[in-house]
C-alpha cells in the first residue's frame, strides 16, 4: 500500500544543504522507489509548532517498507550524516488507511 514520507526541516545553510544533501539524496530516493511530490521552503503553520518558517518535502513510496529500506540503506546513512549538521528535521512515515 502506498506510503508517504513527510519531512519538515529548519535549514541552517540552504546552499550547502542542497549541494551536499538534497541533490544526491534525490538519486537514492528514486533508487528505492520514492518520488517527490512536493519540495518547498514555503510552509505556513495554521496550528501547532512544526512547520512555520521551515522547508517541507513530501515523497510517495510503494509502501512503508520501501521507506524503511531507504532510511537504513548504506547510501542514505552517509547522506543522513551529512544532513544532520545542516538542518534540524522532523521526518514521518504516513500510511493511508486500508
Amino acid at each position: 500500500m502506498t506510503a508517504y514520507m513527510i519531512a519538515f526541516a529548519k535549514i541552517n545553510d540552504r546552499q550547502k544543504f542542497i549541494e551536499e544533501y538534497g541533490q544526491p539524496t534525490a538519486d537514492v530516493i528514486r533508487k528505492f522507489g520514492g518520488e517527490y511530490l512536493v519540495r518547498t521552503p514555503k510552509v505556513e503553520t495554521l496550528e501547532g509548532i512544526i512547520g512555520d518558517g521551515q522547508s517541507a518535502v513530501i515523497s510517495k513510496w510503494p509502501d512503508a517498507e520501501a521507506i524503511r529500506r531507504f532510511w537504513t540503506s548504506p547510501e542514505y546513512e552517509k547522506l543522513k550524516a551529512a544532513r544532520q549538521p545542516l538542518a534540524d528535521c522532523n521526518i514521518f512515515i504516513v500510511e493511508p488507511p486500508a
